[in-house]
């Protein structure tokens, strides 16, 4: 995943023209080398920066940077992702890094993949996909295995990055704060701590600077 032109995002389920997710995903990842920066997507740091560490898990975590940043900081983090390819680069940036002790991977579909266990944070960076993709209800599923006072941290893209072709920013979905908590739909219990857009600082596949506009939203289980 990268901070500078936005993460990979995973899917389940039929693709766009018939193609199947896992299908677009690994094949996304295999038709060049490393796909994204490596570093931690900065809205999501900022959040995560002042939870105490426990257990994480990074929906949709691509080349694993956010995953690697939470190891760093002290989690006991793992990472799920669609993609053979994307975990493999995951697992290998964690055995560089000297994380492989912290930072563990899993290859599985978010829609029949069940974690063993409860966490302390569940983190979804940009899990906007071009396939189908039962959002809501994955972050619901996902939700469920916090630990009591456990936080759902979901950044999105609220706004089309400049780079992004006008043919596809017409059909991208970019959701508010306030949708992206009646989505997730969790009432009962839960606390919303964060609903708002923050401003980040990104770089486009082309070099291009840009302030880029992410969706942030931060829910504690009761």
């Amino acid at each position: 995943m990268s901070d500078a032109a936005g993460h990979g995002t995973h899917a389940h389920g039929e693709g766009t023209g018939g193609q199947a997710p896992a299908e677009f995903w690994e094949a996304l990842y295999t038709e060049r080398g490393q796909r994204w920066s490596g570093r931690v997507n900065a809205s999501t740091a900022d959040v995560v920066r002042g939870i105490a560490p426990g257990r994480s898990l990074d929906l949709g975590c691509g080349e694993g940077g956010d995953v690697l940043w939470c190891a760093g900081e002290g989690w006991d983090a793992t990472g799920v992702d669609i993609s053979p390819t994307a975990v493999r680069r995951g697992e290998e940036a964690a055995r560089a890094a000297g994380l492989g002790g912290r930072a563990r991977f899993v290859v599985a579909d978010l829609a029949t993949w069940q974690p063993d266990g409860l966490f302390d944070l569940v983190t979804a960076s940009f899990l906007q996909s071009p396939v189908e993709l039962e959002r809501g209800e994955v972050l619901r599923r996902f939700a469920s295995v916090l630990a009591p006072g456990g936080r759902l941290v979901v950044v999105a893209h609220a706004a089309a990055p400049p780079w992004m072709s006008p043919e596809h920013a017409g059909h991208a979905e970019f959701p508010t704060p306030a949708s992206e908590v009646a989505e997730i739909g969790l009432v009962d219990g839960w606390t919303v701590e964060v609903a708002e857009v923050r401003q980040r600082d990104a770089v486009g596949p082309d070099g291009a600077t840009a302030v880029l506009d992410d969706s942030v939203v931060v829910l504690r289980r009761g």
